[in-house]
């Protein structure tokens, strides 16, 4: 389980750019909503020490127990739904352990790497056989319905992205990709026409189907939408990061004109802490934050290329592509360009769950990293 490994090998410059953005994360917590200040920091602290004990962990060690985790993840999805499902705005995504409260959703992103992982790289010579593929369709689409049933509509997308992102670098045909999108265009097409059409539609919640309503046709009301959480964050959002300018207005400012200090960006520490990044530090901080996650992805994608073997290659793409996806999908929504979604930015929203997934997800690349071996795929 554990090994012996060389202190330069370790990845000190993925470390390096996570600290750096962990501590640029803390100041920008602090001045969102200073009272989740010392929550992040013992959380960031607590993943920190994951992270590391994750990453003298022997990654092919780990995937000799996916079943267990794929199981007992998938038991916490169902017991959420049937039994004991903490509700919040609407949504049954977390259980309560004492003061703890677990969101089983973010368990299953890791759970579903290693699934894949072993799955794909045991059986790459039937990587393009119709059975392999309906296999691995339903082993990943099971847990991903009941987290689609929470609802829990962004973390679906953001599941079913990381299985598409690991099938497409494992090497499945582009006339297999090319037959579902053929597919899929349609469904989606159609499902997105029964959204608009219908007001209260069976399969989301009418919610879900305001903002992706006024996302297609776009808000022509030219005051805010007080009645929807998601509309007017999203338009306070682009007012914010417009206001900040070139260089912002400054963390924990006073400043009266502040559509945060206002309390016009609510949870801003959550979702929308791009607002704040923009309203306060403006386009150099933006940019600065959009730089270290250039670099980050970046050094993930080398360690891909130069795992010592095709799991370790499957590993690394699939947590670089949860985090790629998250990244858009944050920083889309932020400017408004995408619709709004409950996907946090990592490593610089508060949530305990994510961050300490998050964290640990990144220990089993940095073991990948130690044991890795230029190969050719």
């Amino acid at each position: 389980m554990l090994k012996k490994y060389k202190l330069r090998s370790y990845n000190f410059i993925l470390v390096f750019i996570l600290i750096v953005t962990s501590v640029f994360a803390l100041a920008v917590v602090n001045s969102a909503n200073s009272a989740y200040t010392m929550k992040q920091g013992a959380g960031m602290v607590v993943s920190f020490v994951i992270m590391i004990i994750v990453s003298f962990i022997d990654y092919n060690w780990i995937l000799k127990y996916f079943w267990i985790w794929y199981g007992v993840v998938t038991v916490m999805l169902i017991g959420v739904l049937t039994v004991f499902g903490h509700g919040s705005h609407g949504a049954t995504r977390w259980f309560k352990i004492g003061p703890i409260q677990l969101q089983p959703s973010e368990f299953l992103k890791l759970a579903l790497i290693l699934l894949v992982a072993k799955l794909v790289a045991a059986n790459k010579e039937r990587l393009n056989s119709i059975k392999f593929l309906a296999l691995i369709a339903c082993l990943t689409l099971f847990p991903i319905l009941l987290v689609a049933m929470q609802p829990n509509l962004s973390t679906t997308i953001l599941l079913c992205i990381i299985v598409i992102a690991m099938l497409y670098c494992a090497g499945v045909s582009y006339k297999i990709f090319g037959i579902a999108i053929l597919i899929a265009v349609p469904v989606i097409s159609a499902f997105l026409v029964y959204v608009v059409s219908v007001e209260h539609p069976i399969l989301i919640e009418d919610y879900q189907r305001k903002r992706i309503v006024d996302f297609i046709e776009g808000n022509k009301s030219e005051e805010v939408d007080m009645t929807d959480a998601g509309t007017y964050q999203q338009a306070y959002a682009v007012q914010a990061i417009g206001s900040g300018q070139l260089t912002g207005k400054g963390l924990n400012n006073n400043d009266t004109s502040s559509l945060k200090n206002a309390g016009y960006i609510a949870e801003a520490q959550n979702d929308f802490i791009f607002a704040v990044i923009g309203e306060e530090l403006g386009v150099i901080g933006m940019l600065v934050v959009i730089l270290l996650y250039t670099l980050f992805l970046l050094r993930m994608i080398i360690l891909s290329r130069e795992a010592k073997d095709f799991y370790g290659t499957l590993i690394v793409i699939g947590v670089m592509s949860m985090f790629a996806y998250q990244i858009i999908q944050n920083i889309g929504m932020t400017v408004a360009v995408i619709p709004v979604t409950g996907v946090t930015l990592p490593f610089i929203s508060y949530g305990g769950s994510s961050l300490l997934t998050s964290l640990a997800n990144l220990g089993l690349v940095l073991n990948v990293g130690m044991r890795r071996k230029k190969i050719n795929f």
